[in-house]
């Protein structure tokens, strides 16, 4: 009686033990994706763009050209050709892994949508180029 007692403390230790470990990985990968977030918005044109990458923050902060490096119709012009080349993928999902690309994005030509969109935009298909190795429009910027 004594040793099928044992047995069972012992396994419910195990399985404490385990739920707990369990528990902090789940807390800690949403810190990561609370930390990993990159939220862009205008209000005046009533839009949100919400990115979700892990490491993209991080990068964006360490290895991205500082703000004001280029100018916004360099941006805009870069982003209409990455959205473009992005969007045909996103339609191709035969050719192209959908999981990537797996939804269009709604950048037109024309709207001022600021210089902090379209530095974050920019930067992010940069990231997304050297992370994923892609090739969207051009030659991939080296950093």
């Amino acid at each position: 009686m004594k040793s099928v007692f044992y047995s069972l403390l012992v396994g419910l230790l195990l399985i404490a033990c385990n739920t707990s470990k369990n528990k902090s990985t789940t807390e800690t990968s949403h810190a990561i994706q609370k930390n990993d977030t990159v939220r862009i918005s205008n209000n005046d044109l009533e839009y949100d763009i919400i990115i979700i990458e892990p490491g993209f923050s991080t990068w964006l902060a360490s290895r991205a050209k500082p703000v004001g490096f280029h100018s916004q119709n360099y941006l805009e012009n870069k982003n209409i050709q990455y959205v473009t080349a992005w969007n045909a993928r996103a339609i191709n999902s035969m050719q192209y892994d959908p999981n990537l690309y797996d939804m269009q994005i709604n950048y037109q030509q024309g709207v001022d949508y600021g210089y902090d969109v379209n530095y974050k935009l920019y930067n992010y298909f940069i990231y997304f180029q050297i992370k994923y190795k892609q090739q969207l429009a051009g030659i991939v910027p080296k950093l």
